[in-house]
């Protein structure tokens, strides 16, 4: 946009409330805007002597295409707005709450003549009663355990309450009265229906007022089953409400919002207060150049957007743009008067001044764990002497049964966490036989054959073995033509011989060959270097593993034992329940196989021999190997 037609355009504006949308040169929405008055909010962007330093500001004279404007007839129209747009078209410089995900909460069905307390995500304007929301799946089974214990409510479906023909296996152990079979009283059910609701709500005087009353009267009629169930409800209520931390004189459901920053790195921590008690909170980390006031405004609006639960009060940290307006939104969303309020003074303050501590905590361990990921890398990085920071790494492994199912698998991770998205599984299309290096050759020219067409490669290949599996991964590498990728293997750590029978055996440690260099590089056993590579090489050799013996169940292959002379079915049975594995029938020694029923020494004799015949290579895959095993130290020069 010019000079003169951003002159034109701004001069068109309207003096109204609405939202403003900033597109570039191809038409993308870079970023979506409210105002109270179109025409003073957007002119401010463009003064000279702008206050807001916001990086995107500044280059808008560049990045800026077209302008274009929405009138609306209120504040609260124009926050609404922006929030739908916000979602709508994801723009480049918004604020945007990615976390879709809805906490708990409890509904309590309200029509039915036997109400049931079942978890939910999203409350609904259906005349139930919700109770929540949860920050943790814990927190909630532990509540809905009190409940059906304590006090009795069905929790089949109403499907199955109309359907069933007998008690449940719930009425027998006494926790459900069986209404869908039994003559229950409606309003017997009721009163529990209210006491639960009590419960949840946090109004354990009245609760604990009413059971001690009923208490006393049932033993007073002699009632003393009754009497005893009553007794153990306000127990269970007595210590569940020794469990909450008081927050608040007022029994009201509050959300609270605290805010800490460096710089554009922001977490905003919710507090979850309901019934003046604290039950929860969650965390939220991004990264924006908006200033508090604007950021907290927006990150509310989209926070209880999508049937969230709404509570009466919103206590926000710092001074928010339009409070009157996201509390007139909010209002509407819940059916009933919400506030919103920035506090001063008072235990309200104390409320944001602890949401603001726990927004800080969480900062502060997110920050340390992204620190720490960048050293991991960066020293990986240079111990391994690799040409780039290995961001993203995959592992591969080959895996076999009795040398025949062989499979590949592909395990990738991102900044050292797993990247499931990125697993791959290979079935050998050329491969004839146990031969892994023929295998690692076979999965990586189609991996990297791939990455080429669809330019996605990784920054690190890691391999599973030694520098047989080294060498053919670099051979791959080499047919292919893959440049600029850097590739290790990593060989497991293996027991030693022990100079003596009783000493125990020393393990070598972990080793990492690399293309290039002859000895092996020894990283700190315990350093998180080595713990990355080895937790995405296991991974890798889980995921093959998974695999193959999904392929085994498939084709029914029979055991190895069967393929011994003088092992039928039974023997091969009693074999495997005595040991419980084929490994550990080939890990026993004779004396050993010849304790199992019906297994004597020749016979424990022959097994022992037959599961440890070495396998015999031909003289070309021999030859194949020590080419492979050449071209390893040639390999820097190639």
């Amino acid at each position: 946009m010019t000079p003169v037609e951003l002159e034109q355009r701004l001069a068109q504006l309207p003096n109204q409330p609405g939202v403003y949308l900033m597109k570039d040169k191809q038409g993308r929405v870079l970023y979506v805007g409210k105002a109270v008055n179109l025409a003073n909010r957007v002119r401010s962007y463009f003064n000279p002597g702008t206050s807001d330093r916001r990086a995107f500001v500044a280059l808008l004279d560049r990045l800026l295409g077209s302008l274009e404007t929405l009138v609306v007839s209120s504040e609260k129209e124009a926050l609404l707005l922006e929030n739908e747009l916000i979602k709508k078209h994801r723009p480049r410089f918004n604020v945007q709450w990615r976390d879709d995900k809805q906490f708990l909460c409890l509904r309590l069905s309200g029509e039915h003549r036997f109400p049931r307390l079942e978890m939910v995500r999203r409350p609904r304007r259906d005349g139930a009663r919700y109770f929540g929301p949860y920050a943790s799946a814990s927190s909630i089974r532990e509540t809905v355990r009190v409940v059906n214990r304590f006090f009795q409510l069905r929790t089949c479906s109403d499907h199955v309450l109309e359907s069933r023909k007998r008690p449940c296996l719930l009425h027998q152990i006494g926790r459900c009265p069986a209404p869908c079979v039994l003559p229950i009283a409606p309003a017997d059910y009721q009163r529990n229906v209210e006491a639960v609701a009590l419960f949840l709500e946090g109004r354990s005087g009245p609760l604990l007022e009413n059971l001690r009353g009923r208490m006393k009267a049932a033993s007073a009629k002699l009632e003393f089953e009754e009497a005893a169930r009553l007794r153990d409800q306000v127990i269970a209520i007595e210590r569940s409400v020794e469990r909450q931390a008081i927050a608040t004189t007022e029994a009201i459901d509050q959300d609270v919002f605290g805010l800490f920053r460096e710089g554009d790195r922001i977490t905003l921590y919710s507090l979850f207060v309901r019934g003046g008690r604290i039950t929860g909170g969650q965390a939220h980390h991004f990264q924006s150049e908006f200033p508090d006031d604007e950021l907290v405004t927006s990150f509310v609006n989209q926070y209880y957007a999508d049937d969230a639960f709404v509570p009466k009060e919103v206590l926000l940290a710092g001074s928010p743009n339009e409070p009157e307006a996201l509390a007139e939104l909010l209002s509407e969303r819940k059916g009933e008067r919400v506030r919103v309020l920035v506090p001063q003074r008072g235990e309200k303050t104390e409320l944001v001044k602890l949401a603001s501590k726990n927004a800080e905590r969480a900062f502060s361990e997110r920050k340390r764990s992204a620190d720490e990921v960048a050293q991991t890398l960066e020293r990986l990085k240079e111990r391994l002497h690799l040409s780039k920071l290995p961001r993203r790494m995959e592992c591969f492994d080959i895996s076999h049964f009795q040398g025949a199912a062989l499979v590949g698998s592909q395990v990738s991770s991102f900044d050292t966490e797993p990247d499931p998205s990125r697993y791959r599984h290979y079935k050998l299309k050329t491969v004839v036989g146990n031969d892994d290096f023929a295998s690692m050759h076979e999965v990586l020219t189609r991996r990297l054959t791939r990455g080429l067409e669809d330019q996605d490669l990784p920054d690190l290949i890691v391999i599973d073995g030694g520098k047989g599996q080294l060498a053919s991964a670099w051979a791959a590498m080499r047919d292919v033509g893959v440049e600029g990728v850097d590739l290790v293997s990593l060989a497991k750590s293996r027991e030693l011989d022990s100079p003596a029978p009783d000493v125990q055996q020393d393990r070598s440690p972990e080793r990492v060959f690399v293309v290039g260099r002859k000895d092996p590089i020894v990283l700190p056993q315990t350093s998180p270097e080595l713990f990355a590579l080895t937790r995405l090489r296991d991974e890798a050799h889980r995921f093959a593993i998974t695999f193959q013996r999904k392929l085994n169940r498939k084709r029914g292959l029979s055991s190895a034992l069967d393929e011994v002379p003088g092992v039928g079915a039974g023997r091969r049975t009693a074999l495997l329940s005595h040991f419980g594995s084929l490994k550990r029938v080939r890990e026993a020694s004779i004396e050993e196989l010849a304790e199992v029923d019906g297994v004597g020494p020749a016979v424990a004799e022959r097994l022992h021999a037959y599961l440890h015949a070495p396998k015999v290579r031909s003289s070309e895959a021999r030859e194949d190997d020590a080419i492979r095993l050449a071209s390893l130290d040639d390999a820097g020069g190639a």
